[in-house]
C-alpha cells in the first residue's frame, strides 16, 4: 500500500486557496479605488496618498487569512479597535466602509464558498470597528 506523503495531507489555508497575495492585493486595491472617491471615509486616512494605508491592509488581511506575518512583524500586534479610535466610525462610516468592500470581494471572482467566508468576516470585523453612535 503506498503512502501519502505527510505534507500533502495538510489542508490549504483560505489565503492559498484564493490565491494568495495576488489576490489579497487585488481586492484590498480595488476597495481603496473606493475609498479614495469617497467623501465620508477619504478624509480618515491622512496621507495623500493611500498607499500605505493599502499596503498595511492587504497585509494584515494576507496575515489573517493564512499568509505571511509581514504584517506583525513589522507593525505588532493588529490592535484593530486601538488603531481606529482616533477616528469617529459610526454606522454611516461602517455602511460606506462595506459598500466599498463589497464592490472589491463581488469583482474578486472568488468560489461562492470563500466569498461568503470573506464577506462574513468583513461585515463582522466593520461592525466591531463602530465607536459613535453619531
Amino acid at each position: 500500500m503506498n503512502e501519502i506523503p505527510r505534507d500533502t495531507l495538510q489542508e490549504q489555508t483560505f489565503y492559498e486557496r484564493v490565491g494568495g497575495e495576488e489576490t489579497f492585493r487585488r481586492l484590498v486595491h480595488r476597495f481603496y479605488e473606493g475609498v479614495a472617491q469617497d467623501p465620508l471615509l477619504r478624509p480618515m486616512y491622512p496621507e495623500e496618498d493611500l498607499g500605505p494605508a493599502e499596503e498595511r491592509f492587504a497585509l494584515f488581511l494576507m496575515q489573517y487569512w493564512g499568509g505571511p506575518r509581514t504584517y506583525s512583524e513589522r507593525r505588532g500586534h493588529p490592535r484593530l479597535r486601538m488603531r481606529h479610535i482616533p477616528f469617529t466610525v459610526d454606522r454611516a462610516a461602517h455602511d460606506a466602509w462595506l459598500g466599498h468592500m463589497r464592490v472589491a470581494v463581488d469583482e474578486a471572482g472568488l468560489a461562492p464558498e470563500d466569498e461568503r467566508e470573506l464577506w462574513a468576516y468583513m461585515t463582522h470585523a466593520a461592525a466591531a470597528m463602530i465607536n459613535s453612535a453619531g
